[in-house]
């Protein structure tokens, strides 16, 4: 028989270069087949080809390499460690009473979405500068109030971010390298402020955190001298079936275990406390800012080393998706288009309900947990959608576009591979491979709130401007 023949009659072993489909037709023809994800570097495009290739000789590399691995081991060396609580207007620089923190990348309020305008007006009544949601609304829009990004004062917030003065803070600080991240508080259900609910129950569910939940908590780790080894306590949580980003049923365990000997020996009342404790078992949520904050810590350890293409900011206000690199100083921003989140929604809402994308909390896939980190926590799947094979795989992936493994924080599934940390901005484009990112999702409309998560990406236009940019600047 000819080898021509052969080839009809024997089994084939195919490998699969770009479109996907074409592998499903060939397992229906009983062929094995392995797929390769695989598209031409830059999406073709000539100019940022141009651009990776001018970041490619050997002497522009070597500076680029150097640069990179000091940004990831200041990301892996950080020790971030909780050591307080305290009103935004006592500690985040820059705050002031008119003052409204946001998520992602600077916005007006003319440009925000219904989810943060439902979050600003809810805000403006809770510190009492307006008396309803109409007057607020007036108020946000007279040029009284003065909207800035978390992240551009040492912040992050979860969704919308909203963050206003008398809002009581996580005060998280990098015992290796001096820096400090802020938080807000999780307010845990899914009708609330961060999600663009202001009615009367979210205003005072606010009134009651900052009265009773904040200054508990304020006072309890003020007995606490050494502080709560934040790292330590997200590599446990990882062990224990977490992400870290969407499913935090070990983190909130392991943070009120923590905290708990401190909170009893505050004089707050015994029914005060029990409120508090009723509150963080209302659901798995408590620990999620924390580990926002613990990311934000060490990647602006990160940030800011000349020539590094490591991503320090992803985050997004609903509008557009921005991205930060640790080569461009200071707050500069490269944005594209806000993406659509997809997956289950609650009973009763459709997709076409869904806001887009929004939220400070993709800083923890920066980091290398959240999406990236999906292989400790096969749960999430049946929060935001998709099987367990998906989610080992989304972990797997990321390491095509990032720069080296965290030791610190593992993933036994894996090997115990450490989580795939310093995302690359040239590997993104040369591979194609977006950052995945697990998320909560908010009704397009002010005033509702959660409803529904799921998987998204950011928009690749980011990337393309960053490297442009950095390409352009490049010492």
């Amino acid at each position: 028989m000819s080898k021509i023949n052969e080839l009809f009659t024997s089994k084939l072993n195919v490998i699969n270069v770009g479109i996907e489909s074409f592998k499903d037709d060939m397992v229906e023809q009983n062929a094995s087949v392995t797929h390769l994800e695989w598209t031409p570097p830059g999406r073709g495009n000539p100019e940022i080809i141009m651009a990776l290739d001018k970041l490619d000789n050997p002497e522009t590399m070597e500076k680029i390499e150097a640069a990179n691995q000091l940004a990831v081991e200041r990301i892996v060396n950080s020790q971030p460690v909780l050591i307080g609580f305290d009103q935004a207007i006592n500690v985040v620089p820059g705050m002031t009473k008119k003052t409204i923190l946001h998520a992602g990348p600077p916005i007006t309020w003319d440009k925000m979405n219904g989810p943060m305008k439902g979050a600003v007006t809810g805000a403006i009544v809770f510190e009492g500068l307006a008396k309803d949601i109409e007057e607020a609304a007036e108020l946000a829009a007279s040029g009284e109030i003065t909207f800035s990004p978390c992240h551009e004062h040492n912040c992050v917030g979860s969704m919308a971010g909203v963050t206003s003065a008398s809002m009581f803070m996580h005060i998280v600080e990098n015992k290796t390298y001096g820096n400090i991240a802020y938080t807000n508080l999780s307010e845990q259900l899914s009708k609330i402020l961060r999600m663009g609910a202001n009615d009367q129950s979210v205003i005072d569910r606010l009134v009651w955190m900052r009265d009773v939940l904040g200054p508990m908590l304020r006072d309890a780790m003020k007995l606490n001298p050494n502080g709560i080894d934040l790292r330590l306590m997200l590599a446990q949580a990882l062990h224990m079936g977490d992400e870290c980003h969407n499913r935090n049923i070990a983190g909130t365990t392991l943070l009120i275990q923590a905290l708990t000997p401190y909170l009893l020996q505050t004089d707050f009342t015994t029914e005060q406390k029990k409120e508090v404790f009723e509150f963080v078992a209302s659901s798995d949520y408590f620990s999620g800012p924390t580990w926002m904050a613990l990311a934000k810590c060490a990647l602006d350890a990160a940030h800011g080393i000349e020539n590094s293409t490591i991503v320090t900011t992803m985050a997004r206000n609903g509008v557009e998706f921005g991205i930060r690199v640790s080569g461009m100083p200071g707050n500069t921003w490269f944005t594209g288009p806000a993406q659509k989140v997809v997956g289950p929604m609650f009973a009763g809402y459709k997709p076409e309900d869904s806001g887009l994308d929004i939220g400070d909390s993709a800083i923890t896939e920066t980091y290398g947990i959240g999406g990236f980190a999906m292989a400790t926590a096969p749960a999430i799947v049946a929060l935001v959608g998709g099987t367990v094979e998906e989610a080992i795989g989304y972990s797997t992936n990321m390491k095509e576009i990032t720069t080296t493994e965290n030791p610190n924080v593992t993933i036994p599934l894996l090997d115990f591979m450490g989580v795939p940390t310093g995302i690359d901005v040239r590997k993104v484009l040369q591979t194609g491979i977006m950052p995945i990112i697990n998320t909560a999702i908010a009704h397009k409309d002010a005033g509702i709130g959660m409803i529904g998560a799921g998987i998204t990406n950011p928009p690749v236009e980011a990337f393309e401007k960053a490297l442009l940019a950095f390409s352009e600047n490049i010492n």
